[in-house]
C-alpha cells in the first residue's frame, strides 16, 4: 500500500529519440508534475547550432552544461549570447547559466564537442514558451 500511495511521484524519463539535437528527456510541470517547474535534458554528441534566434522568456531560466562521463571535464566549447547586445560567453568547463525572466539570450552554439555533453535547461513554469525579439 505504501508504494501505491506515493508512486505518482516517481516518474520514468519520457525519452524522445531522433530529435534535432539527439536523445532528450523532458519533464514539464504542466504534464508531469502539476507544478511551476519544468526541465529538459539533452545528450549532445556533435557540434550543433542549437538556437540561432535571440529570444527571452516570461520565467527564470537555468542552463546546465556538464560532461556526461566526467562531471569535471566538459570536453566541449560552447558559445552563448547574453543580453540585447548578444555578448558572447565561451564555456569550456562545466557551468551553469542563469537567465532572468525577460533577459534576451542566444545564439547557443555547441562549436566543438570532443566528448558527450549533458545539457539541461530548467524553468520555473509549467511549460517551455518563448518571446521572439525579432
Amino acid at each position: 500500500m505504501g508504494q501505491n500511495r506515493y508512486g505518482k511521484y516517481v516518474l520514468t524519463p519520457p525519452i524522445k529519440m531522433g530529435g534535432p539535437f539527439g536523445p532528450m528527456a523532458e519533464y514539464t510541470g504542466e504534464e508531469h508534475y502539476g507544478s511551476q517547474f519544468s526541465i529538459m535534458f539533452f545528450h549532445i554528441t556533435q557540434p550543433v547550432l542549437m538556437e540561432e534566434t535571440p529570444h527571452s522568456h516570461d520565467f527564470d531560466f537555468y542552463l546546465f552544461f556538464l560532461g556526461r562521463d566526467d562531471l569535471e571535464d566538459l570536453g566541449a566549447e560552447i558559445e552563448i549570447g547574453l543580453g540585447e547586445e548578444q555578448e558572447i560567453h565561451t564555456i569550456t568547463t562545466p557551468a551553469s547559466v542563469y537567465v532572468p525572466r525577460g533577459m534576451i539570450h542566444c545564439p547557443l552554439n555547441f562549436k566543438r564537442v570532443d566528448k558527450p555533453v549533458l545539457f539541461a535547461h530548467a524553468l520555473l513554469a509549467p511549460k517551455y514558451t518563448r518571446v521572439e525579439t525579432r
